[in-house]
């Protein structure tokens, strides 16, 4: 064989050979194995911050770190696409602190130059509440804020999630629940601003009955009320989005308008469910924007069954409502991995 096309058929070879290598699953950079297909989480939260998004999830998908200890996970990712394997962000105190798990819907926000999760934990005499975490970093490590629960004692409580009012008010809303109550309700309690403890008594937003797309669930005297979040509309009004079972199928979300673009309202109700009730079974979902500006929810589906995964939709703003503009899909440039992550 003549030199000139030895050397053609070599660099054939190893060109069909790279060719080959960039496009196979198991040459994914180390940091981002993983898909959102092969995380099991329940309430899912994204953060995007400094060029990566970060979701948060319950201890649960590993049940415990490597010495037994019970916490909240994140996972990271540069596209949506790819994702890390979960660190560690949050282990439970051995001594001093109320919680104990199972713990619920960690949530993560950038408020006043700190990083607050807020997060619900099983553990008191009165049932479940939420706890309210900081950090001065996405990845944690978070610690406890302030000796007690934020949701009051004598209440049976989840899904805590900040806002703070045009006039700087911060609050806290939460869920009320079902089990105490039967009628699940919405609450709202005035923080102080560094979020360390309540100011007052919680005032009521509404009860999950006076939503019209709303059917009683586990019985047919109680009503859930699941996962608010909360969404500033180009217009000025403010929604919450919200999360309970669906006339007709399964778990669902609807959505709350509030008249004066303020915590205090009135609220006034959509009257068809936001998601679910047409055999889409999911929920308890949360609202970001991309690194490109898109308008974007994530939540989870199915409801049960140890099944949950985080699935992602498009979004886009219809007068005073949030509609659901089908699920999400990556960019092609998006179908390869990332480039790993500088450190």
């Amino acid at each position: 064989m003549k030199k000139s096309t030895l050397l053609l058929a070599l660099a054939i070879t190893l060109c069909g050979s790279a060719l080959l290598h960039a496009e196979t699953p198991a040459n994914a950079p180390a940091e981002f194995p993983l898909t959102l297909a092969d995380i099991r989480v329940r309430d899912p939260f994204i953060l995007p911050e400094g060029g990566m998004y970060y979701l948060y999830a319950q201890g649960g998908n590993r049940a415990h770190n490597d010495n037994g200890d019970f916490g909240v996970e994140v996972y990271k990712s540069r596209d949506l696409v790819h994702w890390s394997q979960p660190k560690q962000v949050f282990v439970r105190p051995k001594e001093g602190f109320w919680g104990n798990p199972p713990i619920w819907a960690p949530e993560v926000h950038k408020l006043d130059g700190a990083y607050y999760m807020f997060a619900t934990f099983a553990g008191r005499a009165g049932g479940r509440g939420s706890q309210i975490l900081r950090a001065e970093s996405p990845e944690g490590p978070f610690v406890v804020v302030g000796d007690e629960a934020n949701t009051p004692a004598e209440q049976t409580a989840l899904d805590a999630t900040p806002f703070i009012d045009p006039d700087g008010t911060h609050w806290m809303v939460y869920a009320h629940v079902w089990a105490q109550i039967k009628d699940g309700t919405y609450l709202a309690v005035k923080m102080k601003n560094d979020w360390s403890a309540r100011i007052g008594d919680p005032v009521l937003l509404f009860a999950a009955s006076q939503g019209p797309w709303v059917r009683p669930h586990p019985r047919a005297d109680t009503f859930v009320t699941d996962g608010p979040f909360f969404h500033r509309m180009k217009n000025g009004k403010l929604v919450m989005i919200w999360s309970s079972f669906v006339k007709g199928h399964g778990y669902g979300m609807g959505q709350a308008i509030s008249e004066s673009g303020t915590i205090a309202g009135p609220w006034r109700h959509a009257e068809k469910p936001f998601f679910g009730g047409d055999g889409e079974d999911g929920g308890h979902a949360m609202v970001f924007r991309d690194f490109s500006g898109e308008l974007l929810m994530a939540l989870h589906q199915p409801n049960g069954g140890n099944r949950e995964r985080a699935k992602i939709f498009r979004l886009k703003e219809d007068g005073d409502l949030l509609v659901v503009d089908g699920p999400w899909t990556p960019p092609l440039t998006l179908t390869k991995p990332p480039t790993a992550i500088n450190r």
